[in-house]
């Protein structure tokens, strides 16, 4: 059997209706911005693979970190036990994060990372013996997959088939330019009607909804009003963590801090699953206690992995490097110049940028389903042209690797302009 035919047998694709779906493309290597499928066929990953891959595939710095750790130690339980390599990562994201950060607590994947922190948000009420059942979460929102951070995601079809399963949610509108008002009266109708123990928000950009973007000063008074009503705060920057959005978090912009931040993909580059979910010292202390019921009774059991550590403190290096600092600049700078010529063209409604994210919504005479006809057709269009682009619907978005040359990505935008105009 080939290797597609021995995939048809045996393995289960994420998002994937496998009745429908094409047979998958085999992979046998990357290095930098490019894949090659098994017949040599060349691939530009224009979204870094899933936005995990910022410093490109096959990154030979991180290898050797990984290398190096796992000849010393792969991994030890983190129950009763520590690392440097943990101690080391703390350490360094302390220093770039929010400054009211203090506390890390490691998990292996984004819906964990945020699994961590509504958990966290509902038992700190809990142990202080206020019951407060309720998150409050933006529409279209897509936080993960496990149960607590699914019931927080609100597009339909990743949650139709659990209804009446999950925590209580309740969303608000996104605070876009032009309705912020009403998205700021939205969360203080909730919060007066609601026991509302936290907020989870991707700040400033929206991946999964199709990098819908708003301001920093909106998040910033949505975060003042929840600290008034001493509802915790929690920023998912699984997504834009690591300069995706041109700064290092995306809460860098806001003037407001969060109480807990979620952390994953980038984080180590693409190589290793690792997570991360950060706490302001206030929120630890309600944990802290005689009482051993008020602990987090929460584990995973690769907490910690050495390895992972090491090629997250490899990732961060390389993001701090002036080097990789320029190519983010260069990349928004091209983004933006883009974004200029295509936003004039009559089949788009409106294209977006911010850091390396880019976005444009193209007409359709037809409302366009997440994964409906027109975003078929321009994922296959593209794969054809040798271009990784995953449409939602009718919106394209580019989140490349941050060593993505200019003529790569020069390429990535005439063909999303011959798509354009195919459609």
């Amino acid at each position: 059997m080939t290797l597609q035919e021995k995939d048809s047998q045996y393995l289960w694709h994420p998002y994937t209706q496998h009745k429908t779906a094409q047979t998958p493309i085999v992979i046998s290597r990357g290095e930098g911005a490019l894949l090659w499928d098994e017949n040599n066929k060349e691939y530009i990953d224009a979204i870094a693979s899933w936005w995990v891959n910022p410093f490109g595939h096959s990154n030979k710095f991180i290898a050797d970190a990984i290398y190096k750790q796992l000849t010393t130690l792969e991994h030890v339980l983190f129950g009763g036990f520590t690392h440097e390599p943990a101690i080391k990562v703390a350490e360094k994201l302390l220093e770039i994060l929010p400054k009211n950060q203090q506390k890390i607590f490691f998990s292996d994947n984004g819906s964990t990372a945020v699994e961590v922190a509504i958990k966290v948000a509902l038992q700190y009420f809990f142990n202080k013996n206020e019951k407060r059942t309720t998150i409050i979460a933006f529409e279209n929102a897509f936080h993960g997959d496990t149960f607590a951070a699914m019931a927080a995601s609100g597009i339909s079809f990743y949650t139709q088939a659990f209804q009446g399963m999950f925590i209580d949610v309740v969303r608000i509108p996104v605070p876009v330019k032009g309705q912020e008002k009403e998205s700021f009266e939205a969360l203080e109708r909730v919060i007066k009607n609601h026991k509302c123990a936290g907020f989870i928000f991707e700040p400033l950009v929206q991946g999964a909804a199709g990098m819908v973007m708003y301001e920093p000063e909106a998040l910033a008074k949505l975060i003042t009003i929840c600290r008034e009503n001493n509802v915790l705060t929690i920023a998912d920057e699984v997504m834009t963590g690591f300069g995706k959005t041109g700064k290092t978090f995306a809460m860098d912009y806001v003037s407001e801090e969060p109480d807990m931040i979620c952390l994953s993909k980038a984080l180590t580059g693409g190589t290793i699953p690792m997570a991360i979910t950060t706490f302001t010292s206030a929120v630890f202390d309600a944990f802290y206690d005689d009482d051993i019921n008020k602990a987090l009774f929460h584990g995973h059991t690769f907490t910690g992995n050495p390895t992972g550590c090491a090629a997250a403190l490899a990732s961060i290096d390389l993001l701090q490097t002036t080097a990789m600092q320029d190519n983010i600049k260069r990349i928004n700078t091209s983004h933006l110049l883009f974004q200029k010529k295509i936003e004039k063209h009559p089949k788009v409604i409106t294209a977006r940028t911010l850091g390396v994210v880019f976005a444009v919504e193209i007409k359709s005479d037809a409302t366009e389903s997440y994964y409906g006809s027109m975003r078929t057709k321009l994922y296959n269009f593209f794969i054809e042209k040798g271009v990784v682009l995953r449409p939602v619907g009718n919106i394209v978005y580019i989140l490349p690797p941050y060593v993505m040359t200019e003529e790569q990505l020069q390429k990535v935008y005439a063909t999303i302009e011959e798509a354009i105009e195919m459609v």
